[in-house]
């Protein structure tokens, strides 16, 4: 049910920005933690990302929320050490939060591949019980190659896997 959710999501975001659904390509990963589904949502549904785990990243100089209260429409930035590409920045904007999947999902608004040939970039966590004390943490980052771009072949450079660990262990930290 949760995979029918996140490719219809895909499809129709894809549709609204212009993007033929085929050309997103994705990069998926999961990681299981030894804490409880609930307290994982309560850590990534809001906030609880950019103020905790973003800021402990080696390479983040800061994050700041540019607009909103963590819900649906908020911005936020993350400012970092740049990187070979010369990306210093990243923006995002959170469009999917659903209690109810607990699936968040983010729209880059500007850095990362943004800035060397992606026409879009979604990133999309889905936090699934495995038993009562622990969880799978699924990452899905999704984004389409501009056609001009498409030799060169960019990918995303955003830290989800760094955010995924970072996260595991402050959630069995404090379990």
């Amino acid at each position: 049910m949760l995979k029918q959710f996140s490719l219809v999501f895909f499809a129709l975001f894809a549709c609204y920005v212009g993007v033929n659904s085929r050309e997103l390509k994705h990069i998926t990963k999961e990681l299981e933690v030894n804490a409880p589904a609930y307290e994982a949502w309560e850590l990534y549904r809001n906030l609880g990302l950019i103020n905790i785990i973003v800021p402990k990243l080696p390479n983040v100089q800061s994050t700041q929320v540019l607009k909103g209260d963590g819900g649906v429409g908020t911005v936020a930035k993350t400012t970092f050490v740049p990187d070979e590409a010369g990306n210093s920045s990243y923006t995002e904007e959170f469009i999917v939060i659903d209690d109810k999947k607990r699936v968040k999902a983010a729209k880059a608004l500007e850095g990362d591949c943004l800035a060397f040939g992606c026409s879009v970039l979604i990133v999309e966590f889905d936090i699934k019980e495995k038993s009562q004390n622990s969880c799978i943490i699924k990452s899905i980052i999704s984004y389409a190659v501009k056609k001009e771009f498409e030799a060169k072949d960019p990918k995303p450079t955003v830290a989800v896997e760094a955010i995924t660990q970072a996260s595991k262990e402050y959630l069995e930290r404090n379990n």
